[in-house]
């Protein structure tokens, strides 16, 4: 297969020769390896890759991803790292509009009508930058005859993949892994991989959020050694009754290749085996749901995880080791439509958190991430919404380990489309109910939910943000109650269009709804619980009144708490060049345009995760539920 550059203009294009979303879980080829936390079917690439970037598809480099390619000119980038704040392209951050916004003319594929295909938007584009990465690697000699693949957990926004010359795939969904089959092309010295990402494709329209709009390769990249019997997937039930404090497990597995055996081990916290079995290839690999007793349930106060592992077996030989923490809860909506966990009401003390550093931009690191835990602690934060879209991996399970409840947020943002200047006004909206732009948000929806369906910590799904409503979202909602009943889904933008609303989310939602108007609805027997999935815009010295809301927790057992907007500002440190001090810039400060300026300032803690004055209202409101 060739690649084709019309990809970019096509929605129904979104992947090529990706391999399914699968489960995040660690594989290590023994128990030695697993206690060291090291696996040797790991390979980072991460590091100095050959760079070229070029303002447009135009004068890219063509072909530079040939073996004899000459690449003389490139020069050199760290990846991961963001090709804005490389000095390679202009800084920009926008809030609704779309970048382009009065600059090229540009309405989503198919929204104009069925014949409206918007040939040569984006793969014409000028303002479509283009980064050209090449690494050249060695595989390890025990990798020799294994299938490798090659993961990329973050991509913006389009990427076309070679390796020793021949194509490999092509993927959307920014902030999902991207993973390719390399087995066929590889060599054991001296593979190229070239990596061609472009800025823009149809997902921009589907990737609008308020931030700063990057580039690149800005998470890690790996490769991935398989081992001859490997379990792809692994899909854990880990139900919990309240009444009687018992929990069950069941699993269900994917193998690339039939093992002998796969040994299942479940310890309780102390380390002790409360369960230990085996599957093979005539129970299909799964375990039907085992009564297992008492257990201790996962909650915010006491997050209790308790240890799985596989141990996969293939003539006698382990061929690798799986470890997965397992968490016993309940989450439900009861009859009176108050929010419960483990039979208890629950109270969401959250905030909205962006990835985010300041020298950085989202290519964030592990340090920055255990700081913001550390934060929540101490201001008495019990839960985070991703907003808007799919986190680092490593995010997850420190939110499990750390008893932090998450709504995980799918990587869908089309504010642009329909809310113009301040007005709702949708007639060019995407996803909507265009048939052409189902596919892609469904795939994003399966992206999300088998990526993570393992971890403890996410109670509620959320379907995106500010994509108004239609019957494309519908089919989200419905994608998740089909494959996971076990948690609740959120979706604010229904609002818009109430006619959705028995077939779009479990809750009623409203962004920055005045105190008193959700006390209204409230007080009108309510079918649905009130969450806040955004409010308390924290700009400048804000988030007071916040009692106001706090208030109504004990007024009306309905209301849920919410998400405050938001954790941490979008602002990038920069040296003053008159002055000579260190300097805090926002939207505008680039000389970029459509900036909304310090609009992405708004969070409780500066961009260097200095905590603001405000933060101390949060601390004490937060404190007393």
């Amino acid at each position: 297969m060739e690649a084709s550059l019309q990809w970019l203009d096509d929605p129904t294009v979104f992947r090529v020769n990706q391999l399914s979303a699968h489960s995040d879980h660690q594989f290590f080829k023994n128990q030695e390896e697993l206690e060291a936390g090291q696996s040797s079917y790991v390979q980072s690439l991460n590091g100095t890759w050959d760079f070229a970037f070029a303002e447009n598809p135009q004068v890219r480099p063509v072909n530079f991803w040939e073996v004899d390619a000459d690449r003389s000119d490139f020069t050199t980038i760290e990846v991961p790292s963001e090709i804005e704040l490389q000095n390679f392209a202009q800084i920009n951050y926008i809030n609704t509009l779309n970048p382009w916004s009065g600059k090229v003319y540009r309405r989503p594929a198919y929204s104009l009508g069925d014949d409206y295909e918007a040939a040569g938007s984006f793969s014409e584009g000028i303002d479509n930058t283009v980064g050209a990465y090449v690494r050249k690697f060695d595989l390890p000699i025990d990798w020799q005859g294994l299938d490798v693949h090659v993961m990329f957990e973050g991509v913006e926004r389009a990427m076309y993949v070679w390796l020793n010359g021949h194509f490999i795939g092509y993927a959307e969904d920014s902030f999902t892994p991207s993973e390719f089959d390399l087995t066929p092309y590889l060599q054991n010295k001296n593979n190229v991989l070239a990596v061609e990402v472009f800025k823009h494709s149809t997902a921009s329209w589907l990737e609008d959020q308020d931030m700063f709009r990057f580039s690149g390769i800005f998470r890690d990249v790996s490769l991935l050694a398989l081992p001859a019997s490997h379990v792809v997937d692994l899909k854990v039930d880990a139900p919990y009754d309240p009444a009687n404090q018992q929990g069950q497990l069941g699993l269900a597995l994917q193998l690339t290749n039939d093992a002998d055996q796969v040994q299942v081990t479940l310890a309780d916290p102390d380390g002790e085996p409360i369960l230990e079995t085996s599957l093979t290839a005539n129970d299909q690999w799964q375990l039907p749901l085992h009564d297992l007793g008492t257990v201790q349930a996962w909650d915010n106060q006491q997050p209790v995880l308790y240890q799985l592992t596989l141990t996969v077996i293939k003539d006698g030989e382990v061929q690798e080791v799986i470890p997965q923490v397992v968490g016993f809860r309940q989450v439900m909506i009861n009859e009176q439509a108050v929010l419960m966990l483990n039979g208890h009401r629950l109270v969401i003390n959250g905030v909205n958190r962006h990835e985010w550093n300041c020298h950085r931009g989202r290519a964030i690191m592990y340090e920055d991430m255990l700081a913001d835990l550390q934060t929540f602690h101490e201001n008495n934060i019990n839960a985070v919404r991703t907003c808007h879209y799919p986190d680092q991996l490593a995010w997850y399970d420190l939110c499990d380990r750390h008893g932090i409840y998450m709504m995980a947020e799918n990587n869908l943002e089309s504010h642009g489309t329909w809310q113009k200047m301040g007005a709702i006004e949708p007639s060019d909206n995407v996803p909507g109910s265009l048939p052409q732009w189902h596919d892609v948000v469904i795939d994003r929806a399966r992206s999300n939910y088998e990526l993570l369906k393992n971890h403890p910590a996410i109670l509620f799904w959320s379907l995106g943000n500010e994509s108004y409503a239609g019957d494309n979202i519908a089919d989200m909602n419905a994608f998740y109650k089909e494959h996971d009943p076990s948690r609740l889904v959120h979706y604010e933008g229904v609002c818009h269009t109430p006619e959705y609303r028995d077939r779009i989310s479990d809750f009623e939602s409203w962004m920055y709804l005045p105190p008193t108007k959700v006390a209204e609805y409230l007080a009108n027997n309510p079918d649905k619980p009130f969450i806040e999935c955004e409010y308390m815009h924290s700009m400048g010295n804000s988030v007071g009144g916040l009692g106001s809301y706090n208030d109504l927790i004990d007024q009306y057992p309905q209301y849920c708490g919410g998400f405050i907007w938001d954790f941490i500002d979008q602002a990038i440190e920069v040296t003053d060049p008159v002055t000579g001090q260190k300097s805090m810039r926002y939207g505008g400060d680039f000389d970029d345009r459509h900036a909304d300026y310090e609009f992405a300032g708004d969070g409780i803690m500066f961009a260097n995760r200095q905590p603001k004055p405000a933060i101390q209202e949060v601390k004490y409101y937060y404190g007393l539920h």
